[in-house]
């Protein structure tokens, strides 16, 4: 049984956000882990895509406001505040990786959370519709959240971040040690999301399902961009082979000088 309506979700803010990234550099103290980025989120579903310790949760984190950032980033061609509660504000809400519910609160007391923002006509407005999007979650309502399943937590992290009524949802490995069957839930689910009008940027780890569900997609690769495009030509890319076969760049450069030199005349 499906956790969601697959009608369109009635969540979500003023629809089609477009978000601008020019020289974003960010990291942990003295370590930058981003190098003057650049890329462009539109409307659909966007995923940024890259091995281990490529950047893409710091990106998501600087976006947040939980990490200092440098550079210029825009939202509908406004300046993107710094600090995480203005952020939500304007309409972007993250979903986490390991999701970080309150596990000792029930699934409406997460919810509400969500819509804290908000007055509280509002909020309890929002958890109708949280409920009507994901009904599953009506018959939880009074569960402790650390009482669910891996699965079922991380529909309660996105109807959570939904409360917020975003314009703009980033999505931190949502399938991460999910079974296949969820992970394929909760993929179709952003595709839904987006859809219905919420921009998406999503960071993911299972590259094919991914790119199936995506527009769009970044490659990131040690805090820089190394490949961007539709996402039907980056799942055919070299590039995202290379990325997580784990060839390395400096091994590339030596294969590629090794067959130079063969070629040259003795």
């Amino acid at each position: 049984m499906m956790w969601y309506d697959p009608q369109p979700f009635t969540l979500g803010g003023d629809p089609r956000a477009n978000l601008k990234i020019t020289g974003l550099s960010a990291g942990y103290g003295p370590f930058l882990v981003l190098r003057d980025l650049a890329l462009e989120v539109r409307p659909g579903l966007t995923v940024i895509l890259g091995p281990n310790g490529a950047g893409k949760t710091t990106l998501l984190k600087a976006l947040a406001g939980l990490i200092p950032r440098q550079g210029e980033v825009l939202l509908n061609g406004e300046v993107l505040p710094t600090q995480t509660n203005e952020i939500v504000q304007r309409g972007m809400a993250l979903v986490p990786e390991g999701r970080q519910l309150f596990a000792q609160m029930t699934v409406t007391e997460n919810l509400e959370l969500g819509g804290w923002l908000v007055p509280k006509a509002e909020r309890a407005r929002r958890l109708e519709e949280a409920f009507a999007d994901f009904p599953k979650l009506r018959e939880r309502a009074h569960q402790l959240a650390g009482t669910m399943s891996g699965g079922e937590q991380q529909m309660v992290a996105v109807a959570r971040a939904m409360m917020s009524g975003p314009r703009l949802l980033m999505l931190d490995e949502p399938s991460l040690g999910l079974a296949p069957k969820m992970v394929a839930e909760l993929l179709g689910m952003a595709r839904r999301i987006a859809d219905a009008g919420t921009t998406v940027l999503m960071v993911e780890q299972n590259v094919k399902k991914a790119l199936a569900v995506a527009d769009r997609g970044y490659v990131l690769e040690r805090g820089t961009l190394v490949a961007s495009g539709p996402a039907t030509l980056l799942a055919r890319s070299t590039v995202i082979r290379e990325a997580y076969l784990g060839v390395d760049a400096a091994v590339r450069t030596a294969a590629v000088s090794r067959t130079a030199s063969s070629a040259l005349p003795a």
